[in-house]
């Protein structure tokens, strides 16, 4: 039997995660990652005015007018997160319009999905199925899930140290805890009740703590 989505919510909090299907990287380099970040920006705008495929191709004039227009302009969502690995990603999202996420979501995977298969010469499905959406319940959830998905690479093992986390450059980490010149997240629900030292501290206490908890669980599913 089919899994049934359940419609996402206005005004509400997501975890919302995919990976590669089969466990399968889905990003192999620099330009790669640029690419999904600059589709997940892009897509956003709830009026994009072309498919990002067309918007390359465009002027370098062109493509700074639209950019000003995505800057101003309507978003799906808030992105407050983000962290992208070798095989997944994760996103932290405030849906505001009407299937915001769903819109986003759709638009981001299958343009990626189109770019990746092209540039490696592959044919099939990237992802594994749609995505996953969890609902975050309250504040603390909200600050907690940040966390868990800034760490994503420090439990993993794909950085070895805290300060190799700090300077991961496919995550928001670096954006919260520094002056990032071109942000991509909504920091404020974030950080309503802590300034950016302290969620700094909050995210490294727990560093050796959450990669513990990773060691277990792959040593109980191996």
């Amino acid at each position: 039997m089919p899994i049934r989505f359940v419609p996402l919510i206005e005004n509400y909090y997501y975890h919302v995660f995919n990976r590669g299907v089969n466990k399968r990287p889905i990003f192999k380099n620099i330009r790669e990652h640029n690419r999904f970040l600059l589709l997940l920006r892009f897509y956003n705008l709830v009026d994009h005015p072309v498919k990002f495929s067309k918007f390359a191709k465009l002027s370098v004039d062109q493509r700074s007018e639209i950019w000003k227009r995505i800057e101003k302009g309507k978003t799906n969502t808030d992105i407050l997160c983000y962290c992208l690995m070798p095989n997944h990603f994760h996103l932290l999202l405030k849906q505001k319009s009407e299937n915001g996420i769903l819109k986003l979501l759709s638009d981001l995977q299958n343009s990626y999905s189109r770019y990746f298969n092209i540039k490696n010469e592959r044919l099939g499905p990237l992802f594994q199925g749609r995505f996953k959406a969890v609902k975050i319940d309250s504040e603390e959830q909200l600050v907690h899930v940040s966390r868990y998905i800034h760490l994503n690479p420090y439990s993993s093992g794909i950085v070895k140290n805290q300060a190799n986390l700090i300077k991961y450059q496919w995550s928001s980490f670096p954006e919260y805890i520094s002056n990032i010149k071109f942000p991509i997240c909504c920091k404020d629900d974030i950080l309503t009740n802590i300034n950016a030292t302290r969620y700094k501290e909050f995210v490294l206490d727990n560093a050796d703590y959450q990669k513990g908890l990773e060691n277990i669980k792959h040593l109980t599913f191996d």
